[in-house]
């Protein structure tokens, strides 16, 4: 165990004002309540906020068309009291429904179903380790970053699995095993939101966009695969430029490692290596992939396909999209079926059942706060406190002339900054959704936009703050390398992520929505108009 006349010099030498910064941000982190506590009490405020505007009459003037879908015949948005009979009534009767009807919940959980599978059968892991100890020495810091960004489908695996056998990798290859660490931390963490595949993170975030932009448009769908296109090349980049911080500045910045700053007899760590009948399970669920994806092509590629649109025959608002969670299901639960009856993990129907109700008893913490966090989204939507903070800020924002894309980089910049004090992407979006989507909205930007750029911001200072839930375990495993590590040294080593990955990833959203003008995913608009 370190001490403090250990710590504090390092810390101190190596990080100064930095440091002292975020133990400021961590205190005051520390303050707050749990994040299903600080649910509850929002709940309470906007209750009680409402009492008191309602009994102002506070409105604003709503900026849709006449005659749009629940914009009033007086033309102004009123705030909705819920301190008087009728908002009581109003509470009892839909505190189920709106737990229940929470979008993000079935979602989430439907997906987890195919995930458990696919990890309790042990195809997620062999897969990562056959990827990361294939890549020739060239490669592996690539490969590593790549395969933390691809772990994010199945978030805790690349915390617990990968991130640990990065260092072990780096140590066994005779560079500092630190070094292993930041990169497989920055591509786990710090490109959370990139992936090539869509994961459960899409359908929560998508479930709280969607709510947020019905306070605008009560008609607007978002669906999960809304910023498909743009995660999946942000893997890429993600990769090469987590490769290129963790060679240029933070492997040479740690210098060469020396086995006697370790905690544990590094002799006895051992990687296992992909045994031959993981290979041959990994080839016939990759098969079975390929199979079901081809199944799932003939649905959707041809004009006949029965999952296109019914009346437009197009992919854009079909059935395949609008169920996607259902293919999320299907392709990690088959190729992980198919791989444990290969190994022999997955021997009878049990096995298979074990593993669902395993990923489904991991949630508990998160049904819990989904039941608080749907009831603070459905009453702001109630209230109509969103809409009339969205039109105040959007009229602010059109004063000062900030509807331009600029309007983006402050956007971005302040999800990062909320992220420091409240590290679960879910919990915050919750919480900022219902405010900074229909206020974006009204100055003229879609809510797919809105959210991608969000997710920027809330990857990006995961890795730096102690806020992010993982932070202590990456910590531990630090510790094990090198006995006298303290926050600030962790800290220190991944900030040159967080501030390239900054940089990069804002300029290539700029570059990809407004340079290019490309979509950020399957029909997903730029820009949003009230009477479109």
């Amino acid at each position: 165990m370190q001490s403090n006349h250990s710590q504090q010099p390092l810390e101190t030498a190596k990080s100064g004002w930095f440091i002292r910064f975020l133990n400021v941000v961590e205190r005051l982190g520390n303050l707050l309540p749990h994040p299903i506590t600080l649910f509850a009490l929002f709940c309470a405020a906007v209750i009680l906020i409402s009492g008191v505007a309602g009994y102002f009459e506070v409105t604003v003037v709503d900026p849709r068309p006449e005659g749009a879908s629940g914009r009033s015949a007086d033309g102004l948005i009123h705030v909705v009291s819920l301190m008087n009979a009728e908002g009581l009534r109003m509470i009892v009767s839909n505190l189920v429904t709106n737990f229940t009807g929470f979008t993000p919940l079935g979602t989430v959980l439907v997906a987890l179903l195919g995930v458990g599978i696919a990890e309790r059968s042990g195809l997620l892991s062999a897969g990562m380790r056959a990827l990361v100890m294939g890549a020739s020495k060239r490669l592996v810091t690539l490969t590593i970053v790549f395969a933390g960004i691809v772990s994010n489908t199945a978030a805790e695996l690349g915390y617990v699995v990968l991130i640990p056998m990065a260092a072990m990798i780096f140590h066994s290859l005779g560079r500092h095993p630190l070094a292993g660490l930041a990169a497989a931390f920055a591509g786990v963490s710090g490109g959370y939101s990139a992936n090539l595949l869509l994961g459960t993170v899409d359908p929560l975030l998508s479930g709280i966009t969607e709510a947020a932009a019905q306070m605008i448009d009560p008609d607007y769908t978002v669906g999960p695969e809304v910023n498909w296109y743009f995660m999946f090349v942000s893997t890429f980049l993600i990769s090469f430029l987590g490769a290129l911080v963790t060679e240029k500045i933070v492997e040479p910045k740690l210098g060469r490692y020396d086995v006697s700053e370790a905690s544990v007899d590094l002799e006895d760590q051992r990687m296992e290596t992909v045994t031959e009948q993981e290979k041959k399970g990994l080839k016939m669920a990759g098969l079975a992939a390929l199979l079901l994806g081809a199944v799932l092509a003939l649905t959707v590629v041809p004009e006949w396909g029965p999952l296109r649109h019914p009346e437009t025959g197009e992919v854009a608002g079909s059935p395949f999209l609008k169920g996607i969670v259902v293919f999320i299901f299907v392709c990690f639960a088959i190729p992980g079926l198919v791989y444990g009856k290969v190994v022999g993990t997955m021997k009878k129907d049990t096995d298979v059942i074990n593993a669902m109700s395993h990923s489904m008893s991991t949630m508990g913490m998160y049904i819990v706060l989904v039941f608080f966090a749907s009831q603070f989204v459905a009453f702001f939507k109630w209230t109509n406190l969103g809409a009339v903070l969205a039109v105040t800020g959007a009229d602010a924002l059109s004063a000062l002339g900030l509807t331009g894309p600029i309007v983006f980089l402050l956007f971005i910049m302040m999800c990062g900054f909320i992220n420091l004090m409240l590290g679960s992407a879910s919990a915050q979006w919750a919480v900022t959704a219902p405010i900074f989507v229909p206020m974006l909205m009204l100055v003229g930007y879609a809510p797919e936009t809105i959210q991608a750029a969000y997710r920027i911001g809330d990857s990006v200072t995961n890795l730096i703050t102690p806020m992010m839930s993982y932070f202590g375990l990456i910590l531990a495993v630090a510790a094990r390398y090198k006995k006298d590590l303290g926050i600030g040294t962790l800290v220190a080593t991944m900030l040159p992520y967080t501030l390239v990955f900054f940089v990069g990833w804002t300029l290539f959203f700029f570059l990809w929505v407004f340079g290019l003008g490309l979509p950020v995913g399957p029909g997903a608009a730029t820009y949003y108009s009230p009477a479109g």
